[in-house]
């Protein structure tokens, strides 16, 4: 179009010039007659309007009247959740209009232009911000902005918002946000700047049509909430828009609740090795290493905030306690087996045996007593004094060497009789501890059936709430 343009009036200048060398009229073409007064009254329009425009004055020909702003949101993409920093960025489009009593016109006597775009940086803006503003916005640099005869100004903007959110981690991965835009005028009170809708309320919540639905969060709803906010300088009209967004929890299901499910149910199946058992040791180790690698992948996964935790960790780390504390009850059990391997022990062990078989005895070790008694009979002259040394005749008679010779069986037959009630206590003992083993691991176990159901019935009722939304 511009070439045509420039060749119509290259054209047209040479045939002025080859007139006035031949006396010849000219005529002009009909493209140059047709848009030249078209030009000239856009020109003469913009130059109407802006002659003695003022833009650090608000645009009301009675000072008393408000200024009526219409706002307008679309979102566009979500494009990140930090929950750490509670902060959420979005890709939104913000529309906004209002009307300027000083830039009207009757189209009639401008060809009938009913609508021409001005720079905005010459024209008078409402000062509306975002409440939430915790960064800089990134948005195109839009200059221009479209201005009716009726004095209406259109401004369109599309915006990159990071704005501050509450977001919740406790429902991971089935959580769902709701984040809040609050837009106002910084100085303007109510009586100046008015807020209102520009589309009504219903369709501002249920409309997806720009949004990307093609990411990780989807959105649920946009509601739109006017209000009034009283401060100590005055009152100043605001207009809240909440964001409703959802999380997707497929992947999150495939890579993080379904492993840590096949743990636990290992880690169960444990409890079905007998408890003295070495191998079962090794077993639980082996679990315990695992549950330690898939923590500390899944940690790079969770969002994790200071306000709360999300239940997937929470369960995760009852599970890895419950299974440092069945660990430790196994190697508590195995050590207190086998204690008497211990050279160390084993004197501690035999001296208490001994001494309390000699010096207490226990009820259930005085029934062997009359294994000894004839020993004690025979061995009794012996033992009293030396009075009885040279009496007696024949087999009876006692001398120095038999009565040593009785003494050490005495001593070997008091040391064997100690061994084997060590022994005998050392079984029961055993028998004992095993038995406590069982008692505990039982209670274990159902404990964690218990906290595992729990886990189960949480993560499936959250996905119903999830799914209902």
């Amino acid at each position: 179009m511009v070439s045509q343009n420039v060749s119509a009036n290259v054209l047209a200048a040479l045939q002025v010039l080859l007139a006035r060398g031949e006396g010849i009229p000219v005529h002009r073409s009909s493209t140059t007659d047709a848009q030249r007064p078209r030009n000239s009254t856009l020109h003469r329009l913009t130059r109407h309007l802006l002659l003695n425009y003022s833009k650090g004055v608000r645009p009301v020909r009675n000072w008393s009247k408000a200024t009526t702003v219409y706002l307008d949101l679309f979102v566009h993409a979500v494009l990140d959740v930090d929950t750490q920093n509670q902060k959420l960025t979005t890709s939104i489009w913000f529309r906004q209009m209002w009307k300027d009593e000083f830039l009207t016109w009757n189209s009639s006597l401008y060809d009938g232009i009913r609508e021409i775009s001005l720079p905005l940086s010459t024209l008078w803006s409402p000062d509306i911000v975002i409440n939430e503003f915790v960064d800089v916005s990134r948005s195109p640099d839009l200059p221009y902005v479209y201005v009716n005869a009726a004095g209406m100004i259109k401004n369109y903007k599309p915006m990159q918002v990071v704005s501050a959110c509450s977001l919740e981690a406790y429902a991971f991965p089935f959580d769902t946000q709701n984040c809040s835009l609050t837009f106002s005028s910084i100085l303007h009170t109510v009586e100046d700047v008015d807020l209102t809708f520009w589309r009504s309320r219903e369709d501002i919540k249920n409309n997806k049509m720009l949004f990307l639905d093609d990411g990780e969060w989807e959105l649920l709803s946009v509601s739109s909430h006017p209000r009034v906010l009283h401060m100590e300088t005055g009152r100043f009209a605001q207009i809240q828009f909440n964001v409703v967004i959802r999380r997707r929890p497929l992947l999150y299901v495939v890579s993080l609740l379904i492993p840590s499910l096949f743990l636990m149910v290992i880690d169960l199946a444990s409890f079905y090795l007998p408890p003295n058992c070495g191998t079962r040791i090794t077993f639980k180790t082996s679990v315990l290493v695992g549950y330690t690698v898939f923590k500390v992948n899944m940690s790079d996964k969770l969002p994790g905030t200071a306000v709360s935790t999300p239940l997937i960790g929470v369960f995760f780390t009852v599970c890895m306690a419950f299974l440092v504390l069945s660990l430790s009850k196994s190697i508590l059990l195995v050590k207190f087996l086998h204690l008497g391997e211990d050279p160390v022990w084993e004197r501690l062990f035999s001296g208490c045996c001994v001494g309390s078989a000699l010096d207490r005895g226990s009820p259930d070790e005085r029934p062997q007593a009359p294994r000894l008694q004839a020993a004690g009979d025979i061995a009794g002259p012996l033992l009293h004094g030396k009075k009885e040394e040279g009496k007696g005749e024949g087999p009876w008679k006692v001398t120095s060497a038999r009565k040593a010779s009785v003494e050490n069986i005495l001593a070997e037959l008091l040391l064997i009789s100690s061994q084997l009630r060590a022994l005998d206590w050392a079984s029961r003992l055993e028998v004992n501890w095993l038995t406590l083993s069982y008692r505990l691991d039982r209670l274990l176990f159902w404990v964690y059936v218990l906290t595992l159901g729990a886990y189960a019935v949480t993560l499936c009722s959250l996905w119903v709430v999830w799914s209902a939304q």
